[in-house]
Formats: structure tokens, C-alpha cells, sequence
């Protein structure tokens, strides 16, 4: 998936998968629920931008108008700045996923 958001490409087949998640199972049933999302955050390897490429049903953050009031499943890449990264990561991530990437930005209690 490929898209271009305010001057700047993000391209999921160049850049580095940090990690995989859905919501089936945290928040709905299954696939076929409405608000079933499935999504990849992503790093890009020059300018390590982290953005999340994923698709969904009608009533995920993924919807798309489909004229009044109407909603449809679609998909989209949304950009992230690296902290709201981080706390996608912290909820939906392994924690050696969210450990490799954001390493940095954890402290010990």
C-alpha cells in the first residue's frame, strides 16, 4: 500500500514492519464484526517515520463515507508521530517488538 500525505511518501513494501495486530479477540468477535480492524505500524528506513497501514469494516478506523451517513470497510496509511507510536505498540505489540523499536523511549520501574 502506497500512499502520498502532505509532501511525503509512505510505501508499506520499503519500509520496516515493527509488528502485526487485529482486534479480534480484544474488542470483537470476529472478522466479520464491523469494527474489525487488522493493521501493521511501520518505520521507514531513511527518515524513521512510523506510520500504520491497515484495513477494517464500516465501523473501524479504517471506514470510508459512502455517501449520507454510510459507511463502508476500507483501508488507509495514517502517519505517526513516534511516541503515539510507541503507546500503539505498548497496547498492541509484543514487548521484545515494542523493546527493539522504542528501546529508547522505556525506562525501568
Amino acid at each position: 500500500m502506497k500512499k502520498i500525505i502532505n509532501g511525503t511518501r509512505y510505501d508499506t513494501e520499503k519500509a520496516v514492519l515493527v509488528g502485526y495486530a487485529d482486534n479480534c479477540s480484544r474488542g470483537v468477535d470476529s472478522i466479520t464484526d464491523f469494527g474489525y480492524w487488522e493493521a501493521g505500524l511501520y518505520k521507514t528506513p531513511r527518515s524513521n517515520r512510523f506510520f500504520l497501514a491497515g484495513h477494517g469494516g464500516p465501523a473501524s478506523r479504517f471506514a470510508q463515507s459512502a455517501g449520507q451517513n454510510s459507511w463502508q470497510g476500507g483501508e488507509d496509511i495514517m502517519p505517526m508521530n513516534r511516541e503515539d507510536a510507541l503507546t500503539w505498540a505498548e497496547r498492541w505489540l509484543s514487548t521484545p517488538e515494542t523493546e527493539k523499536h522504542f528501546g529508547d523511549l522505556i525506562e525501568d520501574a
